[in-house]
């Protein structure tokens, strides 16, 4: 029986490090790549009701919203900013035991506010981790 636990334990770890930025990732036509359809993904431009979550808002200028946003999302645990444009934003974020990888991303569109998509690349449900991380962002962000 421990050699089962060894070998999906084992498995699990080499798929979490196996997994790939998706190529699909960033600004597409104004809008952030949309859910593939599977309970592990959370998007402020999502087409489905299961996915979708509020876009942040903001008083005053962009630039000082996405300062507070890095500073926000800096204080969580486990994260890597990958891409950083003047109105996009691509952290990668990496759970505490398994290592599986989470891609958030922001979109500063010209209006006040700030799209939001989180998904993870491996695995069918999450247990809400993305959709709770996107709350705990927003409740930074607004502290901040």
């Amino acid at each position: 029986m421990k050699f089962f636990y060894f070998l999906v334990i084992g498995g699990m770890m080499i798929f979490s490090c196996g997994a790939k930025q998706p190529e699909t990732l960033g600004i597409h036509n104004g809008r952030l790549t949309d859910c593939p359809g599977r309970p592990n993904c959370v998007s402020s431009q999502a087409s489905g009701q299961e996915s979708i979550v509020a876009p942040f808002q903001y008083q005053g200028g962009r630039q000082m919203a996405f300062k507070r946003l890095k500073k926000a999302a800096a204080s969580l645990k486990r994260t890597k900013i990958v891409t950083e444009t003047d109105n996009y934003l691509h952290i990668e974020c990496k759970s505490a035991i398994m290592g599986f990888v989470d891609d958030l991303e922001f979109y500063f569109p010209k209006e006040k506010i700030i799209h939001v998509r989180s998904a993870s690349r491996l695995g069918y449900s999450d247990f809400n981790v993305n959709r709770k991380r996107i709350e705990r962002l927003r409740k930074l962000f607004a502290e901040k």
